[in-house]
C-alpha cells in the first residue's frame, strides 16, 4: 500500500527560552546545518551559541506566535489536511526538529498499511541543510525500524512547471492593486562551502556568477542555481522587466562566507537608489515561518522604512493555497499510478 510524508523544518513547542534551547540544539548540532567535526560543533553551539541565542530566539518567536501555536506548524497542517482531501492515500506530517518527528510520521503510515512511502522534503532547492539531513533521517529510520518499507524520494521541484505556476499565479495575487518599484526575491542563505560540497562534479562549482548558468550534472544538487532558476522562471512568467526585479539571500551567521548578495544589506540601500516601493517574495519557503514573518514582514519592513522606504510588502508563502495544495495533490496521484 501507498503512503505519502509530507517533511517540513519543525518548531519549538513554545516561544520560551526554555522551549527553544532544545529546538536549538537538535537543529544546530545537524552534522548538515554546521558541518563541522563533532567536538568543534558542541563547542561552538553549546559553548557559545546556546548560551545567548535560546532567549533572543525565542523574543522573535514571540512576536510571530498566534493562538494557535507556531505559524509554521498551523499552517503545515491545514495544508497537510487539504491534501489528504484530494487524495485516496494516507498522507502523513513531519518535521525534521521538534516533536512532530519523522519516526512518528512513518508509524502513523505504518499504522495505515503502508509499505510503500512517497517521501516529499517540502523545500524547492536541494540543500544539504534542508533536503539532504531528511532523506538521510529518514532513511536511517527505515533501516532501524521500518525494513518493510521502501521510500520514493521526491526531488527539488524548484523548476517543476506547475509549482512555477502557482507561485508566478500566488505572487501576481498579492500584487494586485500594489504599485510596487522593485521585486526582491529573498532565499535562505547557506554557506559557499555547502555548495561546494554538494557539487557532484567537484569541480564545477566556483560561484562566480556564470557556473550557475553553464549546464552541469552538478545543478540537481546545486542550490544557488535551483534559486536563480526558480526567480528566473517565475520572472518570465510574470513578464517582469529586467532591473524591476533582483534576487538576494537572508538568514546568515556571522564568521563564515555565505551566500551573497545579503538580503538585509541589499534592502537597506534600495530607498537611496530609488525604490520606495517594495515587495519581498521568499520562494525558499513554502509556508510562512520566522524567516518569513519575522525577517522579512517585521525586520526588513522596519529597515526599510527606516532607511527612507515608504511602502513594502512581505509576499505570503503557498501556505495552503488551493491551487499549491493541488499541485502537491497531483504529484501524489502521480506516485500512485507508478
Amino acid at each position: 500500500m501507498k503512503g505519502v510524508l509530507l517533511v517540513n523544518l519543525g518548531s519549538p513547542e513554545s516561544p520560551t527560552a526554555k522551549d527553544v534551547k532544545p529546538y536549538l540544539d537538535e537543529f544546530l548540532m545537524d552534522k548538515y546545518v554546521i558541518d563541522v567535526p563533532f567536538l568543534l560543533r558542541a563547542l561552538l553551539v553549546r559553548g557559545i551559541i546556546l548560551q545567548t541565542r535560546p532567549k533572543k530566539s525565542a523574543e522573535a518567536y514571540a512576536r510571530i506566535w498566534t493562538d494557535e501555536g507556531s505559524p509554521l506548524i498551523v499552517i503545515s497542517k491545514k495544508m497537510h489536511q487539504k491534501v489528504q482531501q484530494l487524495v485516496d492515500v494516507p498522507v502523513a506530517l513531519a518535521m525534521r526538529y521538534g516533536t512532530m518527528t519523522i519516526q512518528k510520521g512513518l508509524q502513523e503510515l505504518k499504522d495505515q498499511g503502508v509499505t510503500e512511502v512517497m517521501l516529499l522534503p517540502l523545500y524547492p532547492q536541494h540543500a544539504m541543510a534542508s533536503t539532504t539531513t531528511i532523506l538521510v533521517l529518514a532513511e536511517e529510520l527505515r533501516q532501524k525500524h521500518f525494513p518493510e518499507m521502501t521510500f520514493t524520494n521526491v526531488p527539488a521541484f524548484y523548476n517543476k512547471p506547475d509549482f512555477i505556476q502557482a507561485l508566478a499565479n500566488s505572487i501576481k495575487k498579492h500584487l494586485e492593486g500594489f504599485d510596487y518599484d522593485h521585486l526582491l526575491f529573498s532565499y535562505h542563505g547557506i554557506p559557499k562551502r555547502h555548495i561546494r560540497k554538494t557539487d557532484v562534479t567537484k569541480s564545477h562549482c566556483k560561484i562566480d556568477g556564470s557556473c550557475c548558468n553553464t549546464p552541469s550534472p552538478a545543478h540537481e544538487f546545486c542550490y544557488r542555481h535551483q534559486c536563480y532558476e526558480t526567480t528566473k522562471q517565475v520572472v518570465k512568467l510574470l513578464g517582469i522587466p529586467e532591473g524591476k526585479y533582483s534576487q538576494t539571500f537572508q538568514s546568515r551567521l556571522a564568521g563564515d562566507k555565505w551566500l551573497t548578495p545579503y538580503t538585509d544589506v541589499e534592502i537597506n540601500k534600495m530607498p537611496e537608489q530609488g525604490i520606495k516601493k517594495l515587495a519581498v517574495v521568499t520562494p525558499a519557503f513554502v509556508a510562512d515561518c520566522l524567516e518569513t514573518l519575522e525577517e522579512i514582514a517585521m525586520e526588513a519592513n522596519e529597515q526599510f522604512l527606516h532607511h527612507g522606504g515608504e511602502e513594502f510588502m512581505a509576499i505570503p508563502c503557498l501556505n495552503d493555497e488551493d491551487e499549491w495544495c493541488g499541485v502537491v495533490a497531483n504529484w501524489i496521484k502521480d506516485f500512485q499510478i507508478k
